[in-house]
């Protein structure tokens, strides 16, 4: 790894944040991640198996998947000169992290509702596979606000911070790759009922390589509430309420923003997170703002990470 390679990684970050805020998410069926996930479909039906091969299978296609996809970001980001490599990494880097189309999201959600609640739960449907039907208003934002939330991790941190990590190995595009296959597959296989076998894989890894974004999430979180006076309320409800969601990455960035932002986390008869106070129309936009702030906080710090990287390597020989 030469300095200059991570000067352009770093700059690659920038761009790809650019890119996003400029163009969002091309609802488009050549969109890779539309091709994955139409791939993920073809193969992850659990009647196309016995069910004591739905592990193995899903296991095996997993590796498939990953390796399909990531494929052609690693070869991109091997052979591609430099500049061609400085115009099209940021396009291929942002195909693997969603900021503004998780605003976007959550936003049609807010606007649907002022046309009645039905159209807030259609709206919602399009986040969310938690059923729908009968959510009243309150609880339509929290399940919009919650996805929202769990995607800073998913959507957003966890495939810049494989990208930082990996750069330094000349691997950033294909890890940043390899981390949304991962997140697709369990989106569409990690649920605990007929696909639970199938989408045993899918869901393991996903836990596992969020592991350590989560908590970096969690971090930037609370960095961002103390700025504003609410550090130690989210600090505290973290730690009450990180583990009432089933799963142990998601509960703490959602109990952290909870906490920050003096709203409820609710789905009922599964979790509580949070103490309230406000109701999520009037404290949801927090939530952007704490989303937009630690999404630019965390590219920032991992821009300078690979900035000061270089200027070691530079500056020491290695």
């Amino acid at each position: 790894m030469v300095p200059t390679d991570l000067i352009l990684a770093s700059a690659v970050i920038v761009l790809a944040l650019a890119v996003d805020r400029l163009i969002g998410d091309p609802h488009s069926p050549y969109h890779p991640v539309a091709l994955m996930g139409r791939f993920i479909g073809w193969w992850g039906r659990p009647a196309q198996y016995p069910p004591s091969l739905q592990r193995a299978a899903g296991t095996l296609f997993w590796l498939v998947t990953v390796i399909l996809f990531s494929l052609p970001f690693f070869l991109f980001g091997h052979f591609a000169p430099w500049l061609i490599y400085l115009i099209g990494a940021p396009v291929l880097l942002k195909c693997c992290f969603a900021w503004r189309s998780l605003e976007e999201h959550a936003m049609g959600v807010v606007a649907a509702l002022k046309s009645g609640v039905d159209a807030g739960r259609d709206q919602v449907r399009l986040m969310v596979s938690r059923e729908t039907a009968r959510l009243d208003p309150e609880h339509i934002r929290s399940a919009a606000y919650e996805s929202v939330t769990e995607n800073l991790t998913d959507s957003i941190v966890s495939p810049l911070f494989y990208f930082t990590l990996f750069s330094v190995f000349g691997l950033g595009l294909a890890a940043a790759a390899t981390f949304r296959a991962a997140n697709t597959m369990d989106a569409m296989l990690g649920y605990r009922d007929e696909r639970a076998r199938l989408g045993w894989c899918s869901a393991r890894m996903d836990d596992i390589l969020n592991y350590i974004p989560a908590r970096i999430t969690a971090f930037f979180l609370l960095a961002y509430f103390f700025t504003k006076g609410n550090g130690f309320r989210a600090w505290r409800v973290m730690r009450r309420d990180g583990k009432n969601r089933p799963g142990f990455n998601g509960g703490i960035v959602m109990a952290a923003m909870a906490g920050g932002c003096g709203i409820r986390f609710e789905k009922p008869g599964v979790y509580s997170i949070g103490n309230g106070g406000q109701s999520l129309e009037v404290g949801g936009p927090a939530i952007i703002r704490a989303v937009r702030a630690v999404t630019i906080a965390f590219a920032a710090t991992a821009a300078s990470i690979l900035i000061l990287l270089a200027w070691l390597i530079h500056s020491t020989g290695i």
